[in-house]
């Protein structure tokens, strides 16, 4: 439904919209230099967490476009690059894991071109899930409800049209959707910004509200249904999104509205049995007390800024893989 790639690996490059300039401004960066993408991922250009693992795949096979030996060594410094530039979603550390599998076993006459192949799997499997995704969802739509969401879980954060976004998306086109609420998501306006670009561009009606007016909007315009994306999910179901994901699934459980969580099964982590294992990202202060490097308040100020919080699973009615609606208790 998008007239537009988030990603696209195109003669040699990866070429990436700057998320940071929408929705004025459509700006694409090409670069095939590892460490341009490693900062394009802590500076949000790339974000979003499954787009986050493709370009760090691709950044992988980048490192070694010029390179003919075999070196671990600096293998082993670029892994450990790309893993320090966004710890709490968990598909960077999935993809980085899916390139080192490949260079353990490759000659090296063709490093750069393996771990390429490798990284463009990655990026074709996730669209191919992202379809599976929305697919999945529709079988929770019964009649035309209006929908809340929160954050940016479409085109622009995966490899495909997105994963809550695209049950969005599909129900909207099968005839579920009546209007779309989405919260702005401060501090760095995901919803309002990126949201509503993808919501625009696929025409579907929408409105932008801050976060703290969802109580309202779940008491007063009948939502029947909120979804949200993850960047995370643990063993028992906990799941971390973007900050402010845990208060509107308290929200929701007052209001009798349910919740719903999409994503790859990429993004469950059977490595860690409950949300207190995840580690949660703090960014900078300058995002809280400044937008667009204007400042809103005196940034003597202290901050405190986590990117994230955990929604506990007793909270989320379900949550929608590739493969199927897992309901609660998760059972993974």
């Amino acid at each position: 439904m998008n007239n537009f790639n988030a990603l696209e690996f195109v003669d040699g490059k990866l070429k990436f919209i700057d998320q940071t300039k929408l929705p004025f401004e459509e700006s694409y960066i090409f670069t095939d230099d590892f460490e341009r993408i490693s900062e394009a991922i802590e500076r949000l250009e790339i974000r979003g967490a499954p787009a986050i693992g493709i370009a760090a795949a691709y950044a992988v096979a980048l490192a070694f476009k010029n390179k003919t030996e075999k070196d671990e060594q600096y293998f082993g410094a670029v892994i450990n690059r790309l893993k320090s530039t966004r710890p709490t979603a968990v598909n960077l550390f999935w993809a980085l894991s899916k390139t080192e599998d490949a260079f353990l076993n490759i000659s090296k006459e063709n490093i750069y071109e393996t771990i390429l192949i490798t990284a463009i799997k990655i990026h074709e499997d996730d669209k191919n899930r992202c379809d599976m995704i929305g697919e999945a969802g529709l079988e929770l739509f019964n009649d035309k409800i209006n929908i809340l969401t929160h954050c940016n879980a479409g085109a622009l954060a995966t490899g495909g049209e997105g994963t809550a976004l695209n049950v969005i998306k599909k129900a909207f086109k099968s005839g579920f959707i009546n209007h779309v609420y989405a919260d702005e998501t401060r501090p760095l306006l995901q919803g309002s910004r990126l949201t509503a670009f993808e919501l625009e561009k696929s025409k579907i009606p929408f409105t932008i509200i801050t976060d703290s007016m969802a109580a309202f909007v779940l008491k007063e315009k009948n939502i029947g249904m909120i979804v949200v994306g993850a960047d995370r999910i643990a063993k028992n179901g906990d799941t971390a999104n973007k900050i402010g994901t845990y208060g509107l699934a308290i929200l929701a459980k007052h209001h009798n509205v349910p919740i719903y969580i999409a994503a790859p099964e990429s993004t469950i982590d059977r490595k860690i049995n409950s949300g207190k294992d995840i580690n949660i990202e703090y960014r900078s202060d300058s995002e809280v007390n400044s937008i667009r490097k204007i400042p809103i308040t005196n940034n003597e100020y202290n901050v405190m800024n986590p990117a994230f919080d955990v929604t506990p699973a007793k909270l989320i009615s379900g949550i929608i893989t590739e493969n199927k609606v897992y309901h609660y208790p998760f059972k993974f």
